[in-house]
């Protein structure tokens, strides 16, 4: 097929190489002249493992290519993907600036009939206001022919997004057209072939059915960390009832770890915008309030654990951090928790050792002040950030981290204390080689000597 993808953002990106992946012709369409340049010959512009791999061999097979052109990108195009970006709005609602931008050009440029989909995450109703900005225009330039808007939102999980598009779960189909649902249906097909997991309904469902997932998950990540606050108060280890309760079949083990918060471009923005649109629907959004405002708490408890083991003495401190990046396998900074402890403890004066194998870069740009006068130091190095450290804090659980020389990082730190903000260590073993290990939800244990390093 002819396909047009719009926005060589996340979405837009893993969606154009996974298509052409499949022997479909594909025209990313980008606005921004560099990230263009850059896509041409080859270079992600963000990092996704197996991604720039895709990117190289479908530009060099002719399946793929760029343009800034909306033109060059819908000539002749069967399928046209909005996949552009519809960040929060003051009020949390999401910003649809950007989609009815493309459907307005889309109504001015288009020569053919093809089916419109909307792959950008947005509220109940957005496909027909699409629709309607689109055929208005056609109508005004005397075309004879309507575009139908489909819905087909995005599951993907940032680190695996080229797995999670090849071998879906599910893919959803909103559209109120049979013959919409069709060409789509033949579109996944290669897809699917080991499971038939192809769910067709009407574009509304499948536009609230994305921001209703998101909230869910973000509600059992939320829930867990509640009950971690209560076992840390009670004496439980939290590792040990999540184990329980997720070997019910009703509650599964996913997304019932505790942790430091999540982060990145999904869970914070559509719990948002889902408590807008029941906030103008005249609906109380009781529970994703609830949800909101534990992740936010959750955000701040490893400074505030930092703050009580030293009794409140922070500035001056050395304190060493694992993981920079929302989640592992991304470089995406996004709503992450280890910005809202960086600037706690910058604003404390401790001086930070920070390291992460992709995002420092980032990083370094985003806190360039704290940089240049070193009071934070980046490396890619989990020894060398370790080194001289009051404490060592895990934050995002990249592999690298799992199993490090803990021998080693003992004795080059000031004093071996490790708090463990994703609990993917085993405490008693740390306490035996001489550290106080400090998790979420889970008692102390060991103790520190301060000694030099």
């Amino acid at each position: 097929m002819r396909i047009c993808v719009i926005g060589a953002g996340y979405v837009g990106l893993v969606s154009a190489a996974c298509f052409a992946e499949m022997g479909n012709r594909v025209v990313c369409v980008e606005r921004d002249g560099s990230r263009v340049a850059r896509l041409a010959r080859g270079e992600a512009p963000i990092y996704e493992p197996g991604l720039e791999a895709l990117l190289k061999a479908h530009l060099a097979s002719g399946q793929l290519s760029f343009s800034q052109h909306l033109a060059t990108g819908i000539e002749r195009a069967e399928i046209v993907f909005i996949a552009v970006g519809t960040p929060s709005g003051e009020d949390g609602s999401a910003d649809l600036s950007h989609v009815l931008a493309v459907a307005d050009e889309l109504g001015e440029r288009l020569q053919q009939a093809c089916l419109v989909v909307d792959k950008s995450t947005v509220p109940v109703g957005t496909a027909e206001r699409v629709a309607q900005r689109i055929n208005a225009r056609l109508g005004q330039r005397g075309k004879g022919f309507k575009v139908v808007v489909a819905s087909n939102p995005e599951f993907l999980k940032e680190g695996s997004a080229i797995d999670d598009f090849m071998r879906p779960d599910r893919v959803l189909i909103g559209c109120d057209e049979p013959a919409g649902s069709e060409l789509l249906r033949r579109l996944y097909a290669p897809f699917l072939r080991n499971h038939e997991r192809l769910l067709c309904m009407s574009v509304r469902a499948a536009e609230f059915s994305k921001y209703a997932a998101n909230a869910f998950l973000a509600t059992k990540i939320s829930f867990i960390n509640e009950m971690a606050g209560l076992c840390a108060r009670q004496g439980v280890d939290i590792e040990e009832v999540r184990r329980g309760i997720g070997s019910d079949k009703r509650i599964g083990t996913h997304f019932i770890y505790a942790g430091c918060g999540y982060g990145g471009s999904c869970f914070p923005k559509d719990v948002r915008a889902l408590i807008r649109a029941a906030e103008q629907e005249g609906i109380e959004p009781g529970i994703l309030r609830a949800v909101e405002a534990r992740n936010a708490l959750q955000k701040t408890l490893l400074f505030q654990a930092l703050r009580e083991h030293f009794s409140g003495h922070l500035h001056g401190r050395v304190v060493a951090l694992w993981g920079l990046a929302f989640k592992p396998g991304t470089d995406d900074l996004r709503e992450a928790p280890s910005l809202v402890l960086l600037d706690a403890l910058l604003a404390a004066g401790v001086v930070v050792q920070a390291c992460d194998p992709v995002a420092t870069a980032a990083v370094a740009a985003r806190y360039a002040p704290a940089v240049a006068s070193a009071q934070l130091r980046l490396s890619e190095s989990l020894y060398s950030v370790a080194e001289g450290a009051d404490a060592v804090v895990l934050v995002t659980e990249w592999k690298q981290f799992r199993q490090p020389d803990f021998v080693r990082i003992r004795g080059s730190m000031r004093m071996p204390v490790l708090f463990d903000g994703r609990n993917i260590y085993d405490a008693k073993q740390l306490a035996q080689l001489g550290f106080l290990y400090r998790g979420i939800g889970r008692p102390a244990l060991g103790q520190a000597r301060e000694h030099a390093a």
